[in-house]
């Protein structure tokens, strides 16, 4: 069985998907992005981004029962990789040792600088 998963402390889909979906223990959640649960863009700096960005996938998992302290695997979309030292950096404040698993790519994102997905255990 598949469960949607939203919280109404991220923003609403752009598009026909749900926030996360929870499936054999495992909860996969979708692209987040700096904004605000009305959809509107926040953050004047990269770093303002990073952590609004982390803010929703953590509202979503909170939702779903989980944390991002058991993420298995998580995937940054950045809009320069310039930005990839400072991310790493970033990514300690929400991310805790063993480190999840990631891939880091290059995309053209329009008018915003960050874009993460991730896949998170759901401890019993």
């Amino acid at each position: 069985m598949i469960t949607p998963i939203s919280s109404p402390a991220s923003p609403p889909p752009a598009g026909p998907y749900s926030p996360g979906v929870v499936h054999g223990g495992v909860l996969y959640l979708a692209g987040q992005g700096p904004f605000d649960e009305n959809g509107q863009r926040v953050g004047e700096t990269f770093a303002d981004q990073v952590r609004r960005t982390f803010a929703n996938l953590a509202a979503n998992a909170e939702a779903a029962g989980t944390s991002l302290e058991h993420t298995i695997r998580y995937g940054v979309y950045l809009k320069s990789l310039d930005d990839f030292a400072e991310f790493n950096e970033l990514a300690k404040e929400f991310l805790t040792e063993p480190y999840p698993v990631r891939t880091t790519i290059p995309v053209e994102l329009r008018g915003f600088d960050v874009e993460i997905d991730a896949i998170v255990a759901i401890p019993t």
